[in-house]
């Protein structure tokens, strides 16, 4: 065995094939080791990990511009003043609404003659809203379907100009009838004294008499029954005219409107 064959035995390799020269160094030892690329960009991939997880980060951060505010002073020009009255020149006072311009006051109408309803939807449209309506003939009818009565008065004059929180009052009769040469209010109490009851209308007359008076009503004429008060007149009465009242019962007689007393 040859030197370089020992070495060889005792490094562990292979011994030297023959055809070797003597003093010639063997194959394996003129190779070059070569590093395949791949590995090498593998190494290069893990240092570089490896110092991005230890490192650290940066934040990048930009701050907002600062806001500019800019103030633009605009003087006016004065406009010229009137010495007549202190105010601006070519200034035009607007003139003050009435209380007709506004609604609050209203030309009352000429109802005499028309239908209640009628006169009644003519007072809305106008603005007015209080109204009333009695019996022209005294006889406390009330007016229950307007369409059935006509108006023969009004207690404001036709023309005149007023507020529209004033009350109408309309003294109507039925359609058939004639208006009366003087309108007939509805009789009112006289205090403790016995008012005049001849000729009007049981009901009016029961109207005008204390709430707590008891009153009897009998047919003057028949034996018949008082039903529809206002279509009966008084005949008779006791106690009489001006007579004071100390709460004693009022006795009556009445016949039908249409018939004549006895």
């Amino acid at each position: 065995m040859t030197w370089d064959n020992q070495k060889q035995a005792q490094w562990g390799q292979p011994p030297v094939p023959p055809s070797t020269p003597p003093g010639a160094r063997p194959a394996w030892a003129r190779k070059r080791v070569v590093v395949p690329s791949a590995l090498g960009l593998f190494f290069v991939g893990v240092i570089i990990g490896s110092a991005g997880s230890s490192g650290t980060e940066t934040i990048s951060s930009t701050k907002p511009a600062p806001e500019v505010t800019v103030t633009v002073t605009v003087t006016a020009e004065p406009k010229p003043v009137d010495a007549s009255d202190g105010k601006p020149a070519g200034t035009q006072e607007k003139a003050k609404p009435t209380a007709e311009d506004t609604g609050k006051e209203a030309p009352v109408p000429d109802f005499v003659g028309m239908g209640l309803q009628s006169a009644q939807d003519t007072a809305q449209a106008k603005g007015f809203h209080g109204l009333t309506s009695h019996d022209s003939l005294g006889r406390d009818r009330m007016q229950a379907f307007d369409r059935n009565w006509k108006v023969c008065s009004q207690n404001v004059k036709a023309g005149r100009t007023v507020s529209t929180e004033t009350d109408l009052d309309f003294g109507a009769v039925k359609l058939e009838e004639d208006c009366p040469a003087k309108d007939e209010q509805p009789l009112e109490a006289t205090g403790s004294r016995m008012p005049d009851l001849d000729g009007k209308s049981v009901k009016a007359a029961r109207g005008a008499l204390d709430s707590g008076t008891s009153v009897t009503v009998t047919d003057a004429a028949e034996d018949r029954m008082v039903l529809m008060e206002s279509n009966w007149k008084v005949c008779s009465q006791a106690p009489g005219p001006g007579v004071k009242l100390k709460g004693q019962p009022v006795k009556i007689t009445a016949v039908k409107f249409e018939e004549k007393c006895p």
